[in-house]
């Protein structure tokens, strides 16, 4: 593990309060559409730290998609910096905790691409995972 990545890791308390799926309820709050697309499944966590269209893309759901995709962007090149890691690194690591945060029922995006539905048990997560 490199050093920036470490730091990137050690600031994830940060990613918490800024990321849509792990502060879903505070999104959910803002943007009921975005609970709603959630519960239904229609858009997951990636691996890249990003949310994702899980089915047929709607305007409605890109919409949903790419507001909160560049809130991220954001706050993850904002943090990138301070932690003196990549974008991609710190983006990783946040999808990393997002993936994790994900409860039975939601989706998310396994190692090899596919969309999974989170169960009881742990998801599938990146071996770069912290």
């Amino acid at each position: 593990m490199t050093k920036r990545l470490t730091k990137a890791i050690l600031t994830g308390a940060a990613i918490a309060t800024a990321l849509g799926g792990i502060a879903a309820p505070a999104y959910a709050q803002r943007d009921p559409a975005y609970a709603a697309a959630r519960a239904a499944g229609e858009v997951g966590e990636k691996m890249d730290g990003y949310l994702g269209i899980v089915v047929a893309e709607t305007a409605e759901l890109r919409r949903i998609v790419n507001d909160i995709n560049i809130k991220r962007r954001a706050v993850y090149s904002e943090k990138a910096q301070e932690s003196n890691a990549t974008l991609e690194e710190y983006a990783l690591t946040a999808g990393c905790i997002a993936i994790a945060k994900t409860v039975p029922g939601e989706k998310y995006q396994a190692p090899d691409g596919s969309w999974q539905t989170r169960t009881t048990a742990p998801p599938m997560r990146d071996s770069r995972c912290p």
